[in-house]
């Protein structure tokens, strides 16, 4: 707790004064491009990792980056805090994309791979449950790639996985369609700080490298024309 309030110390005395103009701006309204999905792990920081500032970024996080996939009426079937992060992103802040963010060595997704928890916690055993499919797609199908540790394969598929709980969301599905709204799949690599992005034509995560990132840029200004 001493570090986190002389953090904010800090903060006020060294960065405050170079971000007091545009936290003016944002006072008023704010814009952010994306609605970034990401695990509540302290190791994972959007910001940090993506080199964003307060206002690019409208960020749900909970344990395993999960999202509870909604009725054909558009209702949770989970937590309704994610449903509405979810709306709010979509039809007020109109963001352009949902990023769903996995990480290696995830406490969530190990409780998931290993079946019985260490910890007793019955109400993070039925949150669990949401990666499900992932689990079993990863005994059906097998891993997208059979390098990593048997938790961080079930964490990639994880992302795919609550991608897919996403459209099932009718708001998310109409804006989808209408090519309005972007979804992707990112991994992050603890061990070694690098972010990968989901590539349907290889199947696989690929490294966020300057040429990916110009092909990633280029798919998006086409989806815009």
């Amino acid at each position: 707790m001493r570090k986190l309030i002389m953090g904010i110390v800090e903060f006020r005395e060294k960065m405050l004064p170079q971000y007091a103009k545009h936290f003016g701006k944002l006072a008023l309204s704010h814009a952010p491009d994306a609605l970034f999905v990401t695990c509540s792990d302290s190791r994972v920081v959007p910001d940090l990792l993506a080199s964003t500032h307060p206002g690019d970024l409208f960020t749900m996080r909970n344990v395993g980056n999960l999202v509870p996939p909604a009725t054909a009426e558009g209702i949770s079937t989970g937590d309704l805090s994610e449903a509405s992060a979810i709306e709010y992103a979509v039809l007020v802040l109109k963001v352009a994309s949902i990023v769903v963010c996995g990480h290696s060595e995830c406490g969530a997704m190990k409780a998931v791979y290993a079946r019985d928890p260490k910890v007793k916690a019955p109400n993070l055993a039925k949150w669990l449950y949401h990666a499900n499919n992932a689990a079993f797609r990863l005994e059906q199908e097998g891993p997208l790639d059979d390098r990593l540790k048997p938790y961080d394969q079930l964490s990639q598929l994880n992302v795919l996985a609550q991608l897919e709980h996403l459209m099932t969301y009718p708001i998310v599905r109409k804006q989808v369609t209408a090519g309005a709204l972007v979804l992707s799949g990112w991994w992050f690599d603890i061990a070694t700080g690098d972010m990968y992005a989901y590539e349907r034509t290889s199947r696989s995560f690929e490294v966020i490298d300057r040429a990916m990132a110009d092909r990633m840029i280029a798919r998006l200004a086409a989806r815009a024309r």
